[in-house]
């Protein structure tokens, strides 16, 4: 018969409480149970009944703290498999695809939408290597970004932000995507978690869009073009024409002045006035014809024409501007369509300064060189915002920007140093279709 104490040890040591949750909990209850065996050994010295009494009392007492010990560990495991599924339910059903390696390159987890973006089972891409869903051209660039990545220690970044990133399905076909990384460490092991998305709906949309916007400049500079060539031949009917009427009745005025002055005297101041104005019908003429398109930008070059302009707007306007330009030969080979854009650039420039700036100097810097051509426009006044700029109606400014876009130049209009306005502006010297 055994006594009553290895009962009890017989009894613990086939109970429940062997149970792996208790295990798990750090070693608690293996502790317990030696505890137990001492005591009982311990004991076992005195009388077995008294023995028995005090050892199973003690069991009671730590028994329950065992038993409320082993309850909390398997609340705490469901929690963490709860967790578990519950997040493994949001990451399948992301709508980005959602890849997960490890230090091998070898892929660990592979969500619904993974699957459906490169046409490959989970089952089938579980274990492989990232690389096949990877052009060939791309791979040992990846590789070395994921480890440079790996050794920066952040925890995440956006991948790809200078250049498109392409991925390769399993039929073999590439598309467009955009991906950010991050980084854990479990267990000792890192795993590298990379979230897709294909863009190839949206790279198409931008190509549409851009070749669109390419199509409207195109046409705004074809009917700019247009402009320009209507506005010589108007200018030029000015010019020839309309001035040999106008010097014809100048003419026959000074022929009827000499004859009516001796006929009748009074007819003489007459005859003056009608001078003066005609005069200054002359000069309106000449005037309009060159604001519409100056003769001296084809026979001269662009040198003079914007010496001319820049003279004419400090007369009209009491503005000071201080010039400065290459020697005329530098310009006068300039390709028409350049020297067009840049003159109608200095002539809008000038007129916003005549009209909002209330400038009292300005300053024009034109420069030519192996780059292109450029023209530099500052003011004293008050000065542009980007308010201004952004609720600007001016169609002039607009026409100036399409001017140099289509010509493959920069535009640039900010605040000077001075507290004005300044324009940047460079125009290549042909354009890139030309040049090519």
């Amino acid at each position: 018969m055994k006594p009553e104490g290895a009962a009890v040890l017989t009894s613990v040591k086939h109970s429940p409480l062997r149970h792996p949750a208790f295990i798990a909990s750090g070693g608690a209850a293996l502790a317990v149970l030696v505890a137990i065996n001492a005591l009982a050994l311990v004991r076992g010295l005195e009388s077995p009944w008294l023995m028995g009494a005090a050892l199973l009392g003690d069991m009671l007492v730590i028994g329950t703290g065992i038993l409320v010990a082993a309850r909390e560990v398997l609340r705490a495991e469901g929690r963490t498999e709860e967790s578990q599924a519950r997040l493994a339910a949001i990451v399948d059903s992301a709508m980005d695809a959602v890849i997960t390696v490890d230090e091998a390159h070898s892929v660990v987890l592979f969500n619904s939408a993974a699957e459906q973006m490169f046409g490959c089972a989970r089952d089938e891409a579980l274990g492989r290597p990232l690389d096949r869903f990877l052009p060939q051209r791309f791979r040992a660039g990846h590789r070395d970004h994921v480890r440079e990545f790996g050794q920066t220690g952040a925890t995440g970044r956006r991948m790809g932000k200078q250049s498109t990133l392409w991925a390769l399905r399993a039929d073999g076909t590439e598309f467009p995507i955009e991906a950010s990384i991050s980084q854990a460490t479990e267990g000792g092991a890192r795993f590298f978690t990379v979230i897709l998305r294909d863009i190839t709906l949206r790279k198409q949309a931008e190509e549409e869009l851009q070749r669109r916007q390419a199509e409207l400049r195109a046409l705004s500079a074809q009917v700019l073009e247009a402009r320009e060539e209507e506005k010589t031949r108007i200018a030029r009917e000015l010019h020839d024409e309309l001035g040999q009427l106008l010097t014809a009745l100048k003419m026959d005025l000074a022929w009827l002045r000499e004859r009516a002055v001796a006929a009748a005297p009074e007819l003489g101041a007459k005859t003056d006035a009608m001078g003066e104005v005609l005069d200054r019908t002359v000069a309106s003429m000449r005037r309009i014809a060159a604001d519409m398109r100056p003769l001296m930008l084809d026979d001269l070059g662009l040198a003079d024409a914007a010496q001319w302009l820049v003279d004419d707007f400090t007369q009209r306007s009491g503005v000071q501007v201080r010039f400065e330009a290459p020697a005329a030969e530098a310009l006068e080979r300039l390709d028409r369509a350049v020297a067009n854009t840049v003159y109608r650039a200095l002539q809008e420039s000038l007129t916003n300064i005549s009209r909002h700036a209330g400038a009292k100097s300005a300053w024009v810097m034109l420069d030519v060189a192996d780059a292109g051509v450029r023209l530099e426009v500052e003011d004293d006044g008050r000065g542009v915002t980007p308010a201004d700029l952004a609720k600007a109606r001016s169609l002039g400014l607009k026409g100036m920007r399409e001017r140099v876009l289509y010509a493959g130049g920069t535009l640039d209009i900010a605040r000077a140093p001075r507290g004005g306005t300044r324009l940047r502006l460079s125009v290549p010297l042909k354009r890139a279709g030309e040049a090519a």
